[in-house]
């Protein structure tokens, strides 16, 4: 029995692009299509089968610790996006200025996908999605630069809106008008979700 179900959710992806050095710079360099490899996008310096752990995972690894990436892209909601930037006062917001992989269209409350959701082009090319997109300081400094004032308010604004990460299920290109289709898993909420939360 298959234990993921495609929907009639789909989204449009307006914006792609590649981080080259994020201690260098965050900013992502726009491209007009994606090859999606098994190690995420060649030249991303996100990309790779495996990465040293961050602080979003230090409960369960010290920092530096190699891991499998689960992390590999950085995928955000354009409608979220435009919800950001009207709460900091930015009329025209940069996707490149988050470090975004892919700015897509059309997924309602897309920062709280279902973990293990896909995200499939017609290619076949296919996206995991592993969690949300915690909100840190790094976008903001570049914000800050390129906005005066809005960058320090960019981490409180995008609390639940700083989109998902994921990582490569299936190689493809991915280019700029692709339509991918949303899969979710099909199975309830974890019966002790919310006392686990509480802990």
């Amino acid at each position: 029995m298959p234990a993921l179900k495609p929907t009639d959710f789909y989204a449009e992806v307006l914006w792609l692009g590649r981080v080259a050095d994020s201690v260098e710079d965050l900013r992502a360099e726009p491209l007009e299509e994606m090859a999606l490899g098994f190690a995420g996008v060649e030249g991303e310096c996100h990309g790779g089968l495996t990465r040293a752990s961050c602080s979003r995972v230090l409960s369960q690894h010290p920092r530096g610790t190699q891991i499998a990436n689960s992390g590999q892209l950085s995928l955000l909601s354009a409608e979220e996006l435009e919800q950001v930037a009207e709460a900091i006062g930015v009329e025209e917001f940069d996707p490149a200025w988050v470090g975004a992989s892919m700015i897509l269209r059309g997924l309602p409350d897309f920062s709280h996908l279902p973990p293990s959701s896909r995200l499939q082009a017609d290619s076949g090319a296919t996206i995991v999605i592993d969690m949300e997109n915690r909100p840190c300081v790094l976008p903001g400094r570049v914000i800050e630069k390129e906005q005066p004032g809005a960058g320090k308010a960019f981490k409180e604004a995008a609390e639940g809106k700083r989109g998902v990460v994921g990582w490569v299920e299936r190689e493809g290109v991915i280019r700029i008008g692709d339509i991918l289709r949303l899969h979710i898993p099909d199975q309830r909420p974890w019966a002790a979700l919310d006392e686990a939360r509480a802990q």
